[in-house]
């Protein structure tokens, strides 16, 4: 591998005060890193995959860090960008900068792209889903799958919802993150006026007394069709209830009141995209 790659961009981590790395440093305290990475236009892309399908979808990594044995699992993306800085370093000495033992292989410092125009985005879509305030970097990422695997058009976000190119949400929705066009919405939720300009039906996930079973929602050909999931708490506020069209539910069995949103989910967007456009 290093015959391949100039041997100066092979750095080793020794110093964890080295400022070129403080983009990894103590990747564990989300609750610091969610902000200061999107203000400095910086997520972490985690595990090869992920790495992987982000340089595929166009984004352009600042530099790279993992393990030495993992060098050859790159090779491509390290030679696309000659002058990124690859940072290698033992288990023992990435688990100290990072904060966790990392096992999958690499990660990459990368440049956010420029957000998604709203309005183009409603324009080219006819099935949106729409996550109010989710709160868990999981959920997100596993809802993200779902929405890529099941023909899901795009992602709208609520200002208060956390950041899909965490590096959790990323890792969980295994890369689809960086292929699904998402959009973080700057007013909720008034922003829902917008999408019904565009002609879409708004929907809303929520147990609720004149709620009808989603199997009894029945689209048109050319119908446009949005559906709030709302936070893993509280649901679906009451003031976004107040702009929807319909309330759905799914018929549950045994007394149990609903699913995990990110189960639910997947129902949901499964029969709103199997339904003719």
């Amino acid at each position: 591998m290093t015959e391949i790659l100039n041997p100066e961009r092979i750095l080793h981590v020794e110093d964890l005060q080295d400022s070129r790395l403080d983009e990894y440093l103590r990747l564990s305290e989300a609750h610091l890193r969610m902000r200061t990475d999107v203000e400095n236009g910086l997520y972490i892309a985690e595990s090869t995959k992920v790495v992987q399908r982000a340089i595929n979808a166009g984004h352009v990594p600042r530099s790279f860090l993992l393990a030495e044995k993992h060098l050859g699992q790159l090779t491509e993306e390290f030679n696309r960008f000659p002058t990124a800085p690859i940072f290698i370093g033992d288990d023992r000495q990435l688990e100290d900068l990072v904060g966790f033992h990392l096992h999958r292989g690499a990660m990459a410092a990368m440049n956010r792209p420029e957000p998604l125009d709203l309005d183009k985005v409603l324009e080219n879509s006819s099935r949106i889903a729409i996550l109010e305030d989710i709160a868990d970097h999981t959920n997100l990422g596993a809802i993200i799958r779902s929405a890529s695997g099941l023909g899901v058009d795009a992602v709208l976000l609520t200002p208060k919802c956390v950041d899909p190119w965490y590096r959790r949400s990323a890792r969980v929705s295994m890369g689809t993150v960086f292929d699904l066009p998402w959009v973080r919405l700057e007013s909720w939720p008034q922003d829902l006026d917008k999408l019904k300009s565009h002609g879409y039906e708004l929907l809303a996930m929520e147990l609720t007394e004149d709620a009808v079973a989603l199997n009894d929602v029945h689209l048109a050909p050319g119908q446009k069709v949005a559906m709030i999931l709302g936070n893993e708490g509280r649901g679906v506020t009451q003031e976004a209830l107040g702009s929807v069209d319909r309330t759905v539910i799914i018929p549950m069995h045994r007394d149990v009141d609903s699913l995990n949103v990110g189960a639910a989910s997947a129902i949901a967007f499964w029969h709103l995209c199997s339904a003719p456009r």
